[in-house]
């Protein structure tokens, strides 16, 4: 199994992200240590879930990272749609960077910030994995070449806070290889638990 990261994203001083992508090794682990929890639930509680349907919001997230205060939040993924290739042609992206053909797919979400400091919206998305039907599971790179865009998916303000009991929509792009399908969304829980994961149907 293949594990790939690709995303764009928006950044300060007009400097918009783009993808690249690189394999990391290993199978199925964990892309990244995003530094939460990884305490159980008791047993047989909601927590203990790891699938969810599209629309349903995540356990709380964070708490315990330092640069954000100690700040709580949920990640709601609501939908997801598969783009095309000229939609990377017409996009702006550097072409060249990518290794072979790749199309886009934009995951729109929900971050509501649940407790704690306000939150930069970056630091409460930047957990989501999309895995597709070949077993590649691609994340966020950020890499400061200029202007990338995407029809109906605006580049989300990484940068603004969301404040307790507030909630911000965004849409979130993501390049896979082309001829493979999404299946599922997932959000990592750090090294030693398994991410959780939205099930993408046909």
């Amino acid at each position: 199994m293949r594990n790939t990261r690709t995303l764009t994203r928006a950044v300060p001083a007009a400097l918009a992200a783009i993808a690249l992508t690189v394999t990391l090794a290993g199978c199925g682990g964990a892309l990244s240590d995003t530094g939460k929890s990884d305490g159980a639930a008791p047993s047989g509680s909601p927590d203990d879930r790891k699938t969810f349907r599209l629309g349903e919001s995540s356990p709380q997230q964070g708490g315990l990272k330092k640069d954000e205060g100690g700040a709580t939040y949920t990640v709601t993924p609501t939908k997801v749609v598969t783009g095309t290739s000229e939609d990377v042609n017409k996009s702006g992206l550097d072409k060249s960077q990518l290794k072979g053909p790749r199309v886009p797919v934009h995951v729109w979400s929900t971050l509501t910030h649940t407790g704690g400091k306000p939150m930069r919206i970056g630091a409460m998305d930047g957990d989501l994995v999309i895995r597709t039907d070949r077993g590649d599971r691609t994340k966020a790179l950020l890499v400061m070449w200029g202007d990338v865009t995407w029809p109906n998916c605006p580049e989300p303000d990484s940068e603004k806070k969301l404040a307790k009991g507030t909630s911000e929509k965004i849409c979130t792009t993501f390049l896979i290889t082309r001829g493979e399908k999404p299946t599922a969304v997932e959000l990592e829980q750090g090294f030693h638990s398994e991410p959780l994961e939205w099930p993408v149907e046909d």
